[in-house]
């Protein structure tokens, strides 16, 4: 497809998609808006009647497109089978990888739409022929390290409008605007789905059999206490145990099979190595075999400073250049230069 002055914009309702839209048309483009039905807590669909709502105002078309059964076999299934596997999931992460973007595109395709847009704080950049996410200028709000997975196909039709943007101007845009209630929404928090406690998300959506009473350890094999059930412990955890050692102790290791979790001291969980699976590398010559990429396994305030291989087994390996503790099987990791993206994987077993 070539390019057009049509673009598509993935809405929620929420300030940033709502406040993309005005400045898409301000630049001229011809707005078509779409809001994905994923997850709808009580049935709830408030978020839908505003964006249909800002959508009349400005004048553009909204599509509303029902992607619930696909949203819970690809992110909520996937989030469950993880915790049950004794992993830390990244829905997020898959969600706008495998979901979210891969979705616009589709609908884009369909309506003869060549770009797509959404409320995301990152920017894009051209370097040897190849584009990447960078990161916003919102460093709060920058969320680059979620969007590691998209192809170039994709990035090459991204608009991204909020990249320049901090939140309070996007909210004082709003209000210039007349829109009063777009300026005033809270920020989302959390999972979509499950934005507060996790645990009593699962004990929801499996049997009460699978999550049983089980037993903490010591790093010498030593039985500590007794534990709620693996699935309720995540690796590098402190607070939450229900035991009380008169020293801090933390996750160390899950081990579903046995129903076991390994506690250590923080030094015991420091490692030097970790391997992702399920990678993507936007241009390898400025990532594989460097000594000055940055790894992040955390979306803020974590950035060390790694080299990354690829392995015979078409792993990647990453080695620290200092210790990181709580490394966790299933969590992402995100490689940068800079501000630039390079891309990043899934943390496997060890």
């Amino acid at each position: 497809m070539k390019p057009n002055s049509r673009v598509l914009l993935g809405m929620s309702g929420g300030t940033d998609s709502s406040v993309a839209a005005l400045l898409l048309q301000d630049a001229g483009y011809e707005v078509t808006g779409v809001s994905f039905r994923f997850f709808e807590k009580d049935e709830n669909t408030e978020y839908l009647d505003d964006a249909q709502e800002l959508c009349r105002r400005l004048g553009i078309e909204h599509i509303i497109s029902d992607q619930r059964e696909l949203f819970k076999t690809t992110i909520i299934d996937y989030f469950i089978g993880e915790y049950m596997d004794g992993h830390t999931p990244v829905p997020c992460t898959l969600c706008n990888n495998y979901l979210k973007w891969p979705l616009l595109r589709q609908l884009a395709d369909k309506l003869g739409i060549y770009y797509i847009a959404t409320g995301h704080y990152v920017q894009k950049q051209k370097i040897d022929n190849f584009w990447h996410i960078t990161n916003g200028v919102d460093e709060d709000k920058n969320q680059s390290f979620f969007l590691w997975g998209l192809p170039q196909d994709i990035m090459e039709r991204m608009l991204l409008p909020m990249g320049e943007l901090t939140k309070e101007r996007v909210r004082e845009i709003a209000m210039e605007r007349g829109f009063l209630k777009v300026a005033k929404k809270r920020d989302s928090l959390g999972v979509c789905f499950c934005p507060m406690d996790y645990r009593t998300f699962l004990r929801n959506n499996v049997t009460a059999e699978s999550i049983q009473r089980g037993k903490f350890y010591d790093t010498d094999g030593n039985f500590i206490a007794y534990h709620e059930g693996f699935p309720f412990y995540t690796i590098g955890q402190r607070r939450g145990l229900g035991i009380d050692l008169n020293q801090a102790v933390f996750v160390k290791e899950i081990i579903p099979a046995e129903n076991k979790v390994v506690l250590g001291d923080l030094h015991s969980l420091e490692r030097t190595e970790f391997y992702l699976k399920d990678w993507n590398i936007t241009n390898p010559t400025l990532l594989l075999d460097r000594d000055d990429v940055i790894v992040k396994i955390r979306y803020r305030k974590q950035a060390n400073r790694c080299t990354v291989t690829r392995q015979p087994d078409n792993t990647l390996k990453v080695t620290l250049h200092e210790p990181l503790t709580a490394i966790a099987p299933g969590q992402a990791a995100a490689f940068y230069r800079g501000d630039t993206l390079l891309g990043g994987g899934i943390i496997v077993e060890y």
